[in-house]
């Protein structure tokens, strides 16, 4: 019997969807840098999980899930950065 490896879930901030880890984008609140986009899900620091989608990242933007998410006051410039990042990916 061959053991299946478990699929890490992250809930999105912005729809509450359960999705696997590596289909979310991971925001980080870290002490050093501050709020940036982490690519790899391995910096330190409290983290969100955002879908790869221009609608999760307005809604988000809207409701303040990911200030929420990670205690801290997001701008406009980090809320572009996250949607130029999401439109690459696609």
């Amino acid at each position: 019997m061959m053991k299946t490896k478990k699929i890490p879930m992250r809930k999105c901030v912005a729809c509450g969807e359960n999705k696997p880890k590596k289909d979310l984008l991971r925001i980080v609140n870290n002490k050093e840098e501050g709020i940036l986009i982490d690519p790899t899900g391995k910096k330190n620091g409290r983290g969100a999980y955002i879908c790869k989608d221009v609608k999760c990242v307005e809604l988000a933007k809207k409701n303040k899930n990911i200030s929420h998410a990670l205690s801290a006051e997001i701008n406009e410039e980090i809320y572009k950065e996250i949607a130029n990042y999401v439109v690459d990916s696609e």
